[in-house]
């Protein structure tokens, strides 16, 4: 039989009329359809004064509550209604510049499911009526100002699946116990950056449906158990927690991040802790971790973060802590500030996604691999305060986008390579301490992105080269204790950002250039930066993810503002334009051979804190503008050629011995006159008062004559230069 196929009749046409009229039907149900939304998401009248009044608790400087008019609720910025009811269930109003103690205006709204009010800056305590929003399903109130106690009455919100109260450091007091269990449906609790206490609460350990815990940066205590519930994300840093290291079995095929940091944990690092196949970040540095790394513990190529510093690891380091190293994910290693030993491994060169290896602070031996040059995506390289040896390798030129470059403290010898001039990205070049001889070479003017540079503590000689001018972004530059030589070039302080300069400990000669002090904005007080440490540089690398395969470093200079240009051969006066600098807080020029008077213009720099013209030939009065240096900490003045009267009144007796070895000045009592049978003898404390009974005037007339005599002896001898720098040669400090 055969089979037939018939297409289908076309239909009839639709006259002209018929097709207007079904035209405009569906316009009609249109605007039916579109009225009835309308009157559908009306805003619930009780709920919106409930908002109101909310709105009229709260400053608004960004007017972000603006649309909060009418009663359609979609035109409410981040305000979610029922479409049948038009009652409010969601609010969503993060970093919206809000502030204010209103939260309880929003306990009336029954129906709400989601609150999200983070990163303003609400205070006062959580409301306890809180606990009658029975639907609640979210509640975020990180980063806020809120204070107290968790209130016992949020123990009834049964349908919570997300509390985050994160980043309030002002709510505290003892961990609930019902935190563990007051809802089966919590899938992520973040408490982190507050202040509780005490120890975790023991249904947190069992709660089958918690994902992600966060109780970093609070004050925990008690032994770290094993979790016997699959989580993704676990962060207990910065506690007090104690006891070994689980290997969280439970969450072999889940855990993603595990940040166990700033803790006191003990024990060595079970190999169990590898097994962890999802592992993307492990942090158990600033631990107590002990004993040697094993060789069998080796991480799944999922790994992206693997921080161990801080701790008490010993023995070598493993030649193989990833699987398949060509095909690892890693980006950053650090295994800083241990007690690691042996070379650095070779297989650690084949990690090519490394972009951060930190080995700092170890005891480390051998040569750097020449092989490094291969870890391409390197951006920070820390190998400092080891025991490494050889030369700085060419290869690393290979490592073009390398940001920060930290070998100091180590026993690295030879010359610098011009091949170095590649890392154009470069910012952070510290190689001090070691036994880098040679010049400073002049291809290294290709590094232009310099800011930070310290070369201090080695072999370098020759003259300043050249190449120093081309880092024009440079904010901190350290050549002290080298072999450097020659007159300083009158470009030297012509650099705009230039922070914190040191060329102590060298062999510089001729005058200090007097010209472009004007430049530099941190010399002349144009920036407010803050400082709180010493006179030192510390450039701690801050490493935070931008993404899932990219991180950021970035570091903050802590160093006062100053010059340093002690223990040289410098002569001459001292520029009128270098005393002037109104945004130094140290100025050091001791032990070099300058002379002449000290510029009296010192109280425009008003910031200065310490001050050190000592053993040099300067002359003439003490400048009575030092009184006016408010905040000056240390003053030395000691072992020149100063003379005239030193005004009690002004407060130098502030700084004990700090015109020691000025023979030729004398105290001026008030009323008096300068008194020169006071005159200061080397070694005289200011200030102190001197024996005022009648023996010691019995036998003064002697001694004051004796000590006269001697003292107007040694005067032309001392403010000779050349007999100077041979009697005060003991003096000098080691370097």
């Amino acid at each position: 039989p055969q089979t037939h196929y018939s297409s289908p009749l076309p239909p009839p046409a639709m006259a002209a009329p018929d097709r207007k009229f079904v035209s405009l039907l569906l316009l009609l149900l249109t605007s039916l359809v579109a009225a009835a939304e309308e009157a559908g998401l009306g805003l619930d009248a009780g709920d919106r004064d409930a908002l109101l009044r909310f709105r009229s608790q709260l400053n608004d400087p960004r007017l972000s509550l603006a649309s909060w008019n009418g009663s359609n609720c979609t035109t409410w910025t981040g305000i979610f209604c029922e479409n049948r009811t038009g009652g409010v269930v969601g609010i969503e109003l993060s970093d919206s510049g809000l502030s204010g103690a209103a939260l309880p205006l929003l306990c009336n709204l029954s129906l709400l499911e989601t609150l999200v009010l983070s990163g303003n800056d609400f205070s006062g305590p959580i409301p306890h009526c809180f606990g009658r929003l029975q639907a609640l399903r979210t509640l975020d109130l990180g980063r806020n100002k809120l204070q107290g106690s968790l209130p016992p009455e949020m123990a009834g919100l049964w349908r919570l699946e997300e509390l985050v109260l994160a980043g309030n450091p002002g709510v505290g007091g003892l961990f609930p116990e019902w935190i563990g269990t007051f809802s089966y449906r919590l899938n992520r609790l973040d408490l982190g950056s507050t202040s509780l206490q005490g120890e975790i609460p023991e249904g947190l350990f069992h709660l089958s449906s918690l994902k992600y815990l966060d109780l970093s940066g609070n004050r925990l205590v008690g032994e770290l158990k094993d979790f016997e519930q699959p989580l993704v994300l676990l962060n207990l840093a910065q506690n007090q927690l104690s006891g070994t290291l689980p290997c969280f079995s439970a969450s072999t095929d889940s855990l993603s991040v595990l940040n166990l940091a700033s803790n006191a944990l003990v024990g060595g690092i079970p190999t169990c802790i590898s097994s962890l196949r999802a592992l993307s970040e492990l942090n158990l540095s600033s631990n107590g971790l002990q004993y040697r790394i094993s060789p069998r513990l080796i991480f799944s190529d999922k790994l992206l973060v693997l921080d161990l510093s801080s701790n008490e690891l010993s023995g070598p380091i493993p030649g193989s802590l990833v699987e398949e190293p060509e095909r690892a994910e890693l980006l950053l290693l650090n295994l800083s500030s241990n007690q690691l030993s042996g070379e650095i491994p070779a297989e650690m060169t084949e990690l090519r996604s490394l972009q951060g290896l930190f080995l700092s602070q170890n005891q480390l031996t051998g040569e750097i691999p020449v092989a490094i040059g291969n870890l391409t995506y390197l951006q920070s390289l820390d190998l400092s305060c080891n025991l490494l040896s050889g030369p700085i390798p060419v290869s690393l030129a290979g490592c073009f986008q390398l940001w920060q470059l930290k070998l100091d403290h180590n026993n690295l010898s030879g010359a610098l390579h011009p091949e170095l001039d590649a890392l154009d990205s470069l910012r952070i070049l510290d190689l001090a301490g070691n036994r880098i001889s040679g010049e400073i070479p002049l291809p290294l003017a290709g590094c232009k992105s310099l800011e930070v540079v310290d070369l201090s503590s080695n072999e370098l000689g020759g003259e300043l080269s050249g190449a120093i001018l081309k880092w024009q972004n440079i904010r901190f530059l350290s050549l002290a204790r080298n072999h450097l030589s020659g007159d300083l070039p009158n470009w030297m302080f012509s650099f705009q950002y230039l922070r914190s300069l040191n060329l102590s400990g060298n062999h510089f000669s001729g005058f200090i250039p007097d010209g472009d002090f004007n430049v530099s904005d941190e010399f002349n007080g144009n920036s407010n930066e803050p400082y709180d440490g010493f006179s030192m540089v510390l450039v701690p690398v801050s490493v935070s993810f931008a993404g899932s395969r990219q991180l950021e470093f970035n570091y903050k200079l802590h160093s006062q503002v100053g010059i340093d240009l002690s223990n040289n051969a410098l002569r001459g006066e001292i520029p009128e334009g270098l005393i002037g600098l109104k945004g130094l807080e140290y100025l050091n020029l001791s032990y070099n051979d300058l002379a002449g008077r000290i510029p009296g213009n010192l109280e425009k720099m008003g910031k200065l804190k310490r001050l050190d013209l000592s053993h040099n030939s300067l002359s003439g009065e003490v400048p009575a503008s030092i009184s006016g240096l408010r905040e000056l900490e240390a003053l030395n003045l000691s072992y020149n050629c100063l003379s005239g009267p030193v005004p009690t009144r002004e407060g130098l007796q502030r700084f004990p011995g700090a015109l020691a070895g000025n023979p030729a000045l004398c105290m001026e009592f008030s009323g008096k006159g300068c008194d020169t049978e006071a005159s200061l003898p080397a070694g005289k404390v200011i200030g102190t008062s001197g024996g005022g009974d009648d023996g010691w005037m019995s036998v003064g007339a002697f001694w004051i004559s004796a000590v006269a005599s001697f003292y107007a002896s040694v005067v032309a001898l001392l403010c000779s230069p050349m007999s100077r720098e041979y009697i005060f040669q003991a003096f000098k400090p080691e370097f």
